[in-house]
């Protein structure tokens, strides 16, 4: 059946569903028969190691190849969605940080709700819900994840299928074409393919990904040694990134120092165990070198925080994302665990395992 509104003439009864369609009884005068088909989707977030900065157009269309290395976590954006029943004084409710009742696409303030309802021409009304396990704008490439979820959604919710491919590029078409933002293309690359990744920018295909090939007993290591903490600061990043675009050709030697970073340590993970610990030291130079790309990339707080964690036996860390705020990202190796957590213990600790579905549908009720 159609997913528009139809209308029957019928005598008596309240409400039937049959085939996703629920269909009401009203005032036994005439039945209303809409979709009932409820989506969610259930988004990663992600952890970026090495390369960031590289995966910016400003960049590879200029200098060449960027790329990186990260993880999706058991950390989600749930999108939930579904056509707007006829029987309220408003077309569409979205519901984020705000709840939005409008009329029309073009009236909601969301910027990513309001680009992709215009990108693909939907102009029924909808409802759509967020929710979130993480905060926003904590540099988990969270607004991204959001992107590529709804993307999900919706294409489902219109009974189409959509690639991995075409969700990421999808994605990051919205967000630095139509939205205007400064993202690269990792994150909506990460969102929706999930798992351990090198993902490589440039060239015809633009994004390509390739798992980083580890054994199970090498990637239980890595992940038992890293430990994730929220410094209570939040930034927007695309200023932030927006800084570093406008840096890129002032600081082509530093770039190239952190996609060598990218290599070593991919040969890290797939040499085994024996040097694993390098892959903290690694992390800890990524981020002296990602300190001197802008200003703003860190300050005092998130310093004093690192410092203390090194001190007390972290071989190395990062924050994650842009900077300015979010999360810090330490290695720690076993025997140093308990020291840190206790250093760090006014600092809130975030437990995370990997993950590598990527965005997926956990619930349908479409036929």
């Amino acid at each position: 059946m159609s997913k528009d509104l139809t209308l029957f003439t019928c005598f008596y009864g309240d409400a039937s569903s049959e085939l996703g369609m629920t269909t009401f009884w009203i005032y036994g005068l005439v039945c209303v028969t809409i979709t009932a088909h409820m989506i969610l989707t259930r988004t990663p977030y992600r952890i970026s190691f090495f390369g960031g900065g590289t995966d910016y157009p400003a960049w590879f269309d200029t200098f060449g190849e960027g790329a990186v290395i990260s993880t999706t976590i058991d950390k989600y954006c749930y999108l939930a969605c579904r056509y707007m029943p006829p029987f309220f004084d408003t077309k569409s409710r979205v519901v984020w940080s705000k709840i939005e009742l409008v009329n029309a696409p073009e009236e909601i303030e969301h910027p990513s709700v309001r680009e992709l309802l215009q990108f693909l021409n939907i102009k029924e009304g909808l409802e759509i819900h967020h929710y979130g396990d993480l905060p926003h704008r904590s540099g988990m490439g969270s607004s991204s994840s959001f992107v590529v979820g709804l993307l999900h959604a919706l294409h489902v919710l219109q009974g189409r299928s959509i690639t991995k491919r075409d969700l990421a590029m999808n994605a990051i078409h919205v967000e630095q074409e139509r939205m205007g933002q400064n993202v690269g293309c990792q994150d909506q690359t990460a969102a929706a393919y999930g798992g351990f990744n090198r993902i490589t920018f440039g060239g015809p295909e633009k994004v390509s990904v390739r798992p980083v090939a580890m054994t199970p007993e090498m990637k239980s290591m890595l992940q038992d040694r890293l430990l994730m903490y929220f410094t209570g600061l939040s930034r927007t990043a695309s200023e932030i990134a927006g800084e570093q675009i406008r840096a890129t050709s002032s600081k082509e030697k530093e770039l190239r120092t952190m996609l060598e970073l990218v290599d070593q340590a991919e040969t890290i993970l797939k040499d085994g165990p024996g040097g694993l610990d390098d892959f903290g030291r690694l992390l800890h130079e990524t981020w002296m070198i990602k300190k001197g790309l802008t200003g703003a990339v860190t300050n005092d707080a998130i310093d004093s925080i690192y410092e203390r964690a090194c001190k007390a036996g972290a071989l190395g860390g990062k924050l994650l994302g842009a900077g300015g705020g979010g999360f810090l990202l330490f290695y720690v190796r076993p025997e140093d665990r308990e020291r840190v957590k206790k250093e760090l213990d006014s600092v809130l600790n975030v437990p995370f395992r990997f993950e590598d579905e990527g965005s997926k549908v956990i619930y349908t009720d479409a036929h």
